[in-house]
């Protein structure tokens, strides 16, 4: 089946800010070029749920309601209505705890 996809506005705000806070603890290592292809890859990996990310059960409570889905570094919760899917939040691996 072929989706689109939207995501919210705090999926969004999540990877941007996760990946801010890293050029600011490492701006001699981490460049505004490394930051930028890191935010553009992440947003590239919601294409893939339901395509190569499968669906998970969530393991954080707040995600209750949500399918999960996974990379290596982001986690994604996420509904689907119809041929939509809905990407309502974002967490980094290192942030995900309830």
């Amino acid at each position: 089946m072929l989706y689109k996809y939207v995501y919210s506005k705090r999926a969004l705000q999540k990877i941007r800010t996760f990946y801010k806070n890293v050029a600011l603890k490492y701006r001699h290592a981490y460049s505004y070029e490394d930051m930028e292809r890191n935010i553009r890859d992440a947003i590239f990996y919601i294409y893939a749920i339901e395509r190569t990310l499968p669906r998970r059960k969530p393991t954080i409570s707040r995600w209750e309601g949500y399918y999960m889905a996974n990379t290596d570094k982001w986690y994604y919760a996420y509904r689907i209505e119809g041929d939509t899917i809905i990407v309502a939040d974002a967490c980094h691996a290192q942030n995900m705890h309830d």
